[in-house]
């Protein structure tokens, strides 16, 4: 069978809310490789109401119901960050290939449980750090494996805006809600320490640990002021590279993401936008050999789509720089150690982290 003649993938999303209407339905209609094939929520309203928007052909508001469908490949699990670890093994157990939205989980315990899943199933699951999709990031991560040599420093930084729902308000359309949607036990954003760092530290951990490899120390401070969290970390790579993290929700000024690295062989400067723009990083790529600087144009921005794009790829067993199991495992280790780091005021062994993020 040609690549022409393979069937698209059949996906199901579980969550009808605004994660899933801002970027999951749109990137599984206009994935090449995939088909919205149905979706699930408990809110029988709004999962009707989005699947005729979508064009999604199966609507379910039983979650067992639509993983016993056998003609469902995989799953996207788009609910609140406490349902990421059961319902992945729900999916996992019943066959299904799973892109799981990041956080994997809100705690060291719940992703290793859920990685013993994925080792007991031999499934596929996939972390939805899009962020690896984004063309400008694709072309730092192509220097930095076949030119850059080895790598010194990495500095990166991820800063909210407060202007950042008047900048997405309007370029989004209002989230469709539902009275009937089921939400977690208590307030998951009341604890604005763990809040932030799930939310947003997942992206900072994830790309400085596809950028420059595994971070085995971390030693952070945190400055609480006028309702903004500012998080400095010092890490230490395994490669013996210096980093430092930037995390601040939120900044007075414009979102401000990016990074700078660098390198034996040339360095990399990279600015970020709010992923709501679906603009490619600018990245800047000096390489030392030439004594010039690149820039990719990276037009096709959208890395929701070419997330599951890569996510059917990976579930067919064909090689995606998509984050697995083992980064969602890691990324959540480091974010707990951040928080251990910040209550004792000492530096953290990664691999000594436990607990709650």
């Amino acid at each position: 069978m040609t690549m022409e003649e393979t069937p698209p993938f059949r996906i199901g999303v579980l969550g009808a809310g605004p994660i899933a209407q801002f970027g999951h339905f749109e990137a599984c209609a206009k994935a090449g490789n995939a088909e919205l094939y149905a979706i699930c929520d408990v809110a029988e309203d709004l999962a009707t109401r989005m699947a005729v928007t979508h064009d999604a052909g199966q609507v379910f508001t039983d979650y067992d119901a639509m993983l016993a469908d056998p003609l469902l490949d995989g799953v996207i699990i788009a609910t609140s960050d406490p349902f990421h670890v059961p319902m992945s093994i729900k999916a996992l157990e019943a066959g299904k290939a799973v892109l799981s939205e990041k956080p994997l989980g809100i705690s060291v315990e719940d992703v290793l449980e859920l990685e013993g899943a994925v080792a007991r199933t031999g499934g596929y699951l996939q972390v939805g750090h899009m962020k690896r999709f984004d063309p400008g990031i694709e072309a730092a991560k192509a220097f930095i494996d076949e030119k850059m040599g080895e790598v010194q420093a990495l500095k990166a930084w991820y800063c909210d805006s407060t202007h950042r729902y008047t900048n997405t308000d309007a370029v989004q359309p209002l989230p469709v809600r539902s009275a009937n949607a089921k939400k977690p036990a208590g307030d998951p954003k009341a604890d604005k320490q763990s809040y932030f760092m799930l939310a947003h530290g997942s992206h900072l951990v994830d790309l400085m640990r596809h950028l420059a490899g595994e971070i085995i120390n971390v030693s952070a401070r945190l400055s609480e002021k006028f309702g903004a969290y500012c998080w400095f970390v010092d890490v230490e790579f395994a490669s013996g590279a210096l980093g430092h993290m930037d995390l601040t929700v939120a900044v007075r000024m414009d979102w401000h993401e990016g990074f700078q690295m660098y390198g034996e062989h040339g360095a990399i400067l990279a600015k970020t936008y709010n992923p709501w723009y679906y603009r490619s990083s600018e990245v800047d790529i000096f390489d030392e050999a030439t004594a010039s600087t690149t820039r990719v144009l990276g037009a096709d921005g959208h890395f929701f789509r070419r997330q599951v794009e890569g996510f059917v790829r990976g579930a067919r067993g064909e090689s995606t720089q998509a984050a697995g199991i083992v980064d969602g495992v890691q990324s959540v280790r480091v974010m707990a150690a951040i928080r251990q780091s910040v209550a004792t005021g000492q530096p953290v062994d990664v691999a000594t982290a436990g607990g709650a993020v």
